[in-house]
């Protein structure tokens, strides 16, 4: 059997190795367009900020490695131009010297990966403007980024290649203005979360430019101006598109393929698309997101790896499935992190899903445990049959766990109820006895068992001038520090019962504290003296996050735009 692989990196490379651990006989040959066959891809950021010294570090197989260790052919700087279906071969030119010849195939795998975005706007085939998707593509960023003049870039996109590369080259003392065209960054996460990536980002100093639309480019004698819809232009030394990516399908599509959404290859459960001998694996295929059930593309290396496997598999007569997924990620952001899985509210909205939400502050560990510190999870959930949606956190410590577990209990088709009931380690150092998971579970079943009723920060300008009360039940220390707006009156939780007397039982009302916990003891107090109770979820903490995010947002526009120099 002869099995020809289109492309290498994490869909290609896996499943060549697993195929030769499979069929020893076999014949595999990878043609790789590039001169990297098996590459750390989510690395590149980091080298271009210098956290990875060694170029040799991002490689994590050569030819010569894939030669000895799995008898596996692998071509680089080797393009394959066309598939002929009929005649079970490719098309290859080899790009050193521009030879074309042919190659048959009893067994054919894609992975061509995804493309940058590269907008139709003016002035986007500037020499001066760089995208990153391969090993050489890094280096041609770090060199341009230390390069003698070169003080400042302008990064286009906020995603994750764009928040990852703007990091890396502040950190390499360049300034940096970072242009999104939505009003949040990290479009997988609801604005309300992704406000406090804001601040950290802009703590560090990264110039943050939200609702930003980009019009264009202009190269100027000292570098290169951005233009943006109805906002003074950015100006730089080079610039960084980074504004997502597409599937690399035109292979597939020229050989009449059948395709997916977004112009992706369709495939099925084994990773076979409309041609038997033909599998497609990676960020050019369409596969099931698990939570809505639907096909969507998810350009993440770890479903890229299994799909590998998936394809190998079948291809050595395994009846192996691939089963989806609810791309679960995890992202550094200078020193806070964000991860996020499932679905967000703007989908769940669009899907017309009838879902609930639960937004806590918890702690990464036990808090008489010095070091710890305050992480936000939101959790989305359906209110009919509790399952989970989805789930975003940021924080420091112990983020990637949490959302790990989370991940799982999804995968394991539990409710988010359930969440209430795990069994996790603890330890004072690394958490709570009752972990960040188990709370969520236990607000949850609050919200759904009708124990507390809550409100959300898009509530509140419809409650002001109305005759409810909105209460803080923060000490008089936190009031005087900052409150949140229409929140007029302080009554500290703990002078609540001898003051209950002040409030008036005919009206409505909401409370407040700094996470959520202490409103919601007071809510509890309330409704059980006759009071009609509604809990803030995420406390005082996210409101101001959200209302520093907005005012910082504003103030790129009204408080005018400097030269990033």
């Amino acid at each position: 059997m002869k099995v020809v692989i289109v492309g290498g990196v994490a869909g290609g490379a896996s499943a060549a190795a697993r195929l030769r651990r499979l069929n020893e006989k076999a014949r595999i040959i990878i043609f790789e367009r590039t001169g990297y066959v098996s590459y750390a891809n989510c690395g590149l950021p980091y080298y271009i900020g210098g956290v990875i010294k060694d170029k040799e570090e991002l490689t994590l197989q050569t030819p010569q490695s894939f030669k000895e260790r799995f008898n596996v052919d692998v071509r680089v700087l080797t393009e394959v131009l066309s598939i002929d279906r009929a005649a079970k071969e490719v098309v290859v030119r080899d790009l050193t010297c521009g030879r074309e010849y042919r190659e048959s195939y009893d067994k054919l795998i894609l992975s061509p990966g995804a493309r940058p975005v590269v907008p139709d706007v003016k002035g986007a085939d500037s020499k001066k403007i760089y995208t990153l998707r391969t090993v050489e593509d890094t280096f041609r960023i770090r060199e341009a980024a230390l390069a003698d003049g070169v003080k400042s870039v302008a990064v286009i996109g906020g995603g994750f290649i764009g928040i990852e590369t703007a990091e890396n080259l502040k950190e390499e003392g360049l300034d940096v203005t970072l242009i999104q065209r939505s009003g949040h960054v990290l479009s997988p996460i609801d604005g309300d979360i992704a406000s406090f990536l804001h601040s950290r980002m802009r703590k560090f100093g990264i110039d943050l430019r939200l609702n930003s639309p980009l019009l264009g480019f202009e190269d100027t004698d000292e570098g290169i101006r951005v233009l943006i819809k109805d906002k003074d232009p950015v100006e730089a030394d080079i610039a960084v598109l980074a504004i997502g990516v597409t599937p690399e399908s035109s292979l597939a599509k020229e050989a009449g393929l059948e395709l997916g959404v977004k112009g992706s290859i369709a495939v099925d459960d084994r990773m076979r698309t409309s041609d038997p001998d033909i599998y497609a694996v990676g960020d050019a295929v369409s596969i099931k997101n698990t939570v809505t059930g639907e096909k969507a593309v998810i350009s993440l290396a770890g479903p890229a790896n299994k799909q590998g496997r998936v394809a190998a598999d079948n291809i050595a007569v395994i009846d192996r499935r691939y089963k989806g997924s609810h791309a679960a990620s995890v992202l550094k952001v200078f020193d806070m992190t964000a991860a996020f899985v499932g679905i967000n509210e703007k989908t769940a909205k669009a899907a017309g899903i009838d879902y609930g939400k639960v937004i806590i502050s918890p702690a990464s560990h036990a808090s008489y445990y010095p070091g710890g510190r305050v992480m936000t999870i939101k959790v989305l959930f359906t209110n009919t049959d509790r399952k989970i949606l989805g789930a975003q956190i940021v924080g420091f410590d112990g983020v990637d766990k949490r959302l790990d577990v989370i991940a799982t209990a999804m995968q394991a088709g539990m409710t988010v109820t359930d969440l209430a009931d795990l069994d996790l380690a603890y330890a004072p150092p690394y958490a709570s006895a009752k972990d960040p998971v188990n709370m969520v579970g236990f607000v949850a079943e609050n919200v759904l068992e009708g124990k507390v009723r809550q409100f959300f920060y898009e509530d509140i300008p419809s409650l002001i001038g109305t005759d409810a009360v909105l209460l803080d039940v923060r000490t008089s220390e936190e009031y005087a520090s900052g409150h949140a707006t229409g929140f007029d009156k302080n009554v500290p939780v703990d002078e609540l019962r001898d003051r209950m007397s002040e409030l008036d039982k005919t009206k409505p009302l909401y409370l407040m504290c700094q996470s959520g916990l202490r409103s919601y003891i007071a809510c509890r107090m309330l409704a059980q003296s006759g009071f009609d109770c509604y809990n803030f979820a995420g406390g005082y903490r996210l409101f101001s996050s959200i209302e520093k995010s907005r005012f910082d947002s504003r103030c790129d526009t009204d408080c005018g735009v400097k030269r990033v120099r």
